[in-house]
């Protein structure tokens, strides 16, 4: 959907070309005809896009990942346009610093606002994953077999600091009532890609009644994190 001339996969990936510690991105969609647009889009971006299975997402991103040469796997969420660029850093450092551990994200718990989800792993458990794994509504969520097996893989939720601590604030989009939190906010900070996650809890903690909008809609996500 577009938003102030742009679709919100523009504002998305406008925001993740500001983060310093990526070194590539590609946008991994399924081969279903509606998502031709997405390929149209990301074409004339210059952004390279896969097409996998619509399904079996655990594939399509670990395939992606391959085509791109990648050693280690930063997810990014569709739904999460606004994410900020040093959530993402902090959770790639973590994970980088922390050579013992398989994954790192910031959503096995909700901690940080709902829409700033980052995930890092290493392409050889995503594999491994990818082969271990037999269950299609267990691979239609990417890494649930990962961050469901703690017997397995050495798994760390990195919490939110207490002034990104917000999981009241809903900035992810399912929804029509998360599309007009969205624009609200994009429309706040237009001409500009590089606004905060602390410029935006400020903008939402002044106008109260904008959270409010997509605040009691249920999420598909939460029977799969902790609280």
């Amino acid at each position: 959907m577009p938003v102030i001339g742009k679709p919100l996969l523009g504002h998305l990936l406008d925001r993740l070309e500001c983060c310093s510690m990526l070194d590539d991105l590609v946008v991994a969609t399924s081969g279903y005809p509606e998502n031709d647009q997405i390929q149209e889009f990301c074409d004339d971006r210059g952004t390279p896009c896969f097409r996998g299975s619509e399904m079996d997402v655990l594939d399509r991103l670990l395939r992606a990942l391959r085509w791109r040469n990648a050693e280690t796997g930063v997810l990014i969420f569709g739904d999460c346009p606004l994410i900020d660029p040093d959530v993402v850093t902090l959770v790639v450092k973590y994970y980088q610093s922390n050579t013992g551990l398989d994954f790192v994200g910031n959503d096995l718990s909700t901690t940080y606002p709902p829409g700033m989800e980052v995930e890092v792993f290493s392409m050889d458990v995503l594999a491994e994953s990818a082969s271990r794994c037999t269950d299609a509504s267990t691979r239609e969520h990417g890494t649930l077999y990962i961050r469901t097996h703690p017997d397995v893989y050495r798994l760390h939720n990195l919490e939110a600091p207490p002034y990104w601590r917000r999981p009241d604030l809903s900035l992810e989009v399912d929804t029509m009532e998360d599309m007009t939190v969205i624009e609200r906010i994009i429309d706040q900070f237009e001409g500009r890609i590089d606004y905060s996650l602390d410029e935006i809890i400020e903008y939402m903690d002044r106008n109260p009644n904008i959270g409010m909008i997509n605040r009691g809609i249920k999420r598909r996500w939460k029977p799969f994190r902790g609280e």
